[in-house]
């Protein structure tokens, strides 16, 4: 047998590489070697909650630099732990000639000529051989000395073949632990940087207006069916992990209220081309409400993402979509204009193939906005006197929501086939709250008696800000009115929409002619007296002829 094993195609193209990155494209891990002396580094990556690393050695060996490479030779068992642990796995996996009595060298041979094609952007998986080892020399091997911190130098007691796990993440940052990493340390001193990118979450929500996409803002009319969409990412290293957690907390704000039996679930690595994920066994969906907040939590939980997604990789995205609406019942929780109505989801995910645990990641808001109509009715004349019980109806007549065209707005803001009266209360005012951006007609169905009922006019809410990325978070809301003299400029503020509209008095005609209807009356009478007294003398007259 060799005395000399030159093991750098395991520690260096193999081992030293299997760092840890998670959600996006890997990068690859970098290794650089400087004047020194059985020493490693392990740099944290940006944004990742790495803090602390623990070391196993594995093999003791006399470690020389040749060719920008490391040769191991003389190779012996580390400790009997070790020995045990991985030979037991090397047995379970049926390694030819291996078997208790295999020496250091004969495994390192057996891993040398096995463990193959890697390259500096390897990931170990939960299946590959170097996971097991890594696995069970983890859980049944001493620890060699003391964790060490991100960032500083490890000093190895001897120089060999040594294994490197995540011990303590920053539960304070969204978070991923490294897959095993395997080094070489003896000569120069090693540098091994992590290159990671977390698992992230997204959330966008689609305006009703045609041909709207999803973006950060939307607004609606109060019980409209808004439609969400939560996009999540998976690790890196997915496949390090023997069962990997996947949870969704996706919080909505108080007035809004989520369909329980709209959520729907997809897999793939776009939209498009995303296959449905039955609830089955799979996933657990559900809508819960805090009685104190009045906020309600809709929550998509993957026990084990693998089982649900056979292919899953780490170009997987996962897909949530639901839809939720600014509730009527829940009127005194909706904000009008302002920063909108919010919703925020979280991920929270397995975030250590080597232990249990979870990360959470960087959160992201929505919002839906709405917004109100103030109508203030007032004598034309004198604008100090305000008409109470005057009534209006309010149709979308060329609304956001094509579907809505044609319906009236109902005393709660939502939309509805019935024409619904709003009658001005003793300030002159109609209040109505939920309106969505669009064109409405506004008809006066009763004027006071003494006054002029005023002709419908149109009134076209607009906003000016959803087409901005999260950030820029209130919108200026302003609106135009049809032409009439009656109806003033609305004003637009803070999301409500002022309109002031003036009625005019009937008008008090002149009444003519009374006297002389009166004089013909008794001029006519008169000639019908002069007339009969003329018959009747007429008539005496020729009696007294006729007896003579």
């Amino acid at each position: 047998m060799k005395t000399t094993k030159n093991i750098a195609r395991l520690a260096v193209t193999a081992g030293l590489t299997a760092a840890l990155s998670f959600g996006g494209v890997m990068a690859p891990v970098t290794m650089a070697f400087a004047e020194g002396d059985n020493t490693i580094t392990i740099s944290q990556a940006d944004k990742n909650g790495t803090t602390k690393f623990k070391a196993y050695q594995i093999f003791r060996a006399k470690v020389v630099d040749q060719n920008e490479s490391k040769v191991a030779s003389d190779i012996n068992w580390a400790n009997d732990e070790t020995e045990k642990a991985v030979i037991g796995v090397l047995k379970q996996v049926a390694a030819p000639n291996i078997n208790d009595s295999s020496t250091a060298e004969d495994v390192a041979d057996y891993l040398a000529q096995n463990v193959r094609d890697t390259t500096d952007k390897t990931c170990v998986k939960n299946s590959d051989l170097l996971y097991k080892i890594a696995d069970a020399v983890a859980k049944n091997s001493t620890q060699t000395g003391t964790s060490f911190d991100a960032g500083t130098t490890f000093t190895a007691p001897s120089n060999g073949y040594y294994l490197f796990v995540t011990d303590v993440l920053d539960a304070s940052k969204p978070n991923t632990g490294t897959s095993p990493i395997f080094a070489l340390v003896g000569g120069k001193s090693v540098t091994v940087t992590e290159k990671t990118s977390i698992p992230t979450v997204t959330k966008k929500v689609k305006d009703n207006k045609s041909n709207s996409n999803w973006a950060d803002k939307a607004d609606s009319q109060m019980g409209q069916n808004v439609n969400y969409q939560l996009t999540g990412t998976v690790a890196d290293n997915v496949a390090s992990f023997s069962a990997y957690k996947y949870e969704f907390y996706d919080e909505l704000s108080a007035g809004l209220t989520a369909d329980e039996g709209s959520i729907k679930v997809y897999a793939g690595t776009d939209r498009d081309t995303a296959t449905a994920i039955a609830a089955d066994n799979n996933y657990t969906a559900d809508v819960t409400a805090d009685a104190t907040t009045g906020k309600s939590t809709l929550t998509v939980k993957f026990t084990d993402l693998k089982t649900a997604v056979a292919d899953l990789s780490a170009q997987t995205k996962i897909y949530v979509e639901y839809t939720a609406k600014l509730d009527p019942k829940k009127d005194a929780n909706i904000v009008v204009g302002g920063n909108g109505n919010e919703n925020t989801v979280k991920l929270v995910y397995s975030n250590n193939p080597m232990a249990e645990g979870t990360g959470t990641s960087v959160s992201d808001t929505v919002r839906d906005y709405t917004y109100a109509l103030k109508l203030i009715k007032e004598d034309s004349a004198k604008e100090t006197i305000k008409l109470e019980g005057v009534r209006f109806s309010i149709q979308a007549t060329e609304p956001d929501d094509s579907n809505s065209k044609g319906l009236y707005v109902q005393e709660d803001g939502s939309l509805g086939p019935n024409e619904h009266e709003f009658t001005t209360d003793k300030n002159g005012e109609i209040n109505v709250k939920g309106l969505d951006a669009g064109t409405y007609t506004v008809k006066e169905t009763h004027a006071l008696d003494v006054y002029n009922t005023l002709p419908k006019f149109t009134l076209t809410i607009s906003a000016s800000g959803l087409n901005q990325d999260e950030g820029n978070n209130t919108l200026t809301v302003s609106a135009t009115k049809g032409e009439s003299d009656l109806v003033l400029d609305p004003v637009g503020n803070g999301g409500t929409v002022t309109l002031t509209v003036k009625n005019k008095k009937g008008s008090g005609l002149p009444l003519t002619g009374l006297n002389g209807v009166t004089f013909t009356w008794i001029a006519g009478g008169a000639v019908l007296c002069i007339g009969v007294a003329h018959l009747i003398r007429s008539r005496k007259q020729a009696e007294e002829s006729e007896q003579e």
